[in-house]
């Protein structure tokens, strides 16, 4: 008699991100939902509070913004376009998340340069399993981008922040021992004068670089 472990079909990492591709929006159908969501006060996620509501509203004016204003120089943009690889990254998030406001339209940007390179996103908390495969130190950190092959093979993954990003975060929690609201603000004015360049110079480094 077979035991219910030898039953049971194992859920690989491929299993999971074919069943949330299912679920996948494009970036300019995130960008419109959370739009949306802070037009009427609320936050993607099960769990509806004023304060995930308002980090809602915060990040659309941010991400707004950033799609304004993100540039890229010429040599960076025709590096991008150079990459011949195709590839999808499917990007983990929610609309509360203070993280994700500079990253996502990096992302987006990259991608708009390449056509080999299509950019999903998908919510955390309605893709549990997948978070799952992608933990940061064990934490259900986001946003996760993970970046994959056509035949579904994940050859590298990136997040929640760049790395000079988590340098800051770290020294500060080995200082005060967590991270306060006045250091959260701290870090999107960081982000502001960055102008997405630690992003981007992760991304090149860690994903892209695997595809010249």
């Amino acid at each position: 008699m077979e035991s219910v472990g030898e039953q049971m079909i194992e859920r690989t990492v491929q299993d999971s991100i074919k069943e949330s591709l299912l679920k996948a929006i494009s970036y300019d159908e995130y960008r419109a939902l959370v739009a949306q969501l802070a037009k009427e006060g609320k936050s993607t996620g099960p769990e509806q509070t004023e304060a995930l509501a308002n980090y809602t509203q915060l990040n659309d004016r941010r991400m707004r913004r950033w799609d304004k204003t993100l540039k890229f120089d010429a040599a960076v943009s025709d590096k991008i376009a150079s990459v011949k690889k195709k590839m999808t990254w499917l990007v983990l998030t929610e609309s509360w998340c203070g993280d994700a406001s500079p990253a996502l339209p990096v992302f987006h940007k990259i991608a708009a340069l390449n056509d080999a390179i299509s950019l999903k996103i998908v919510l955390r908390d309605e893709n549990i399993e997948l978070m799952n495969h992608f933990l940061t130190n064990g934490g259900m950190s986001i946003p996760k981008l993970i970046a994959f092959d056509e035949n579904y093979e994940v050859f590298a993954d990136w997040g929640p922040r760049s790395k000079a990003a988590t340098k800051l975060v770290e020294d500060y929690k080995a200082a005060h021992g967590k991270l306060t609201p006045e250091f959260k603000e701290s870090l999107q004015m960081w982000y502001n004068k960055d102008k997405g360049q630690s992003i981007l110079k992760d991304i090149f480094e860690e994903v892209l670089a695997l595809s010249l």
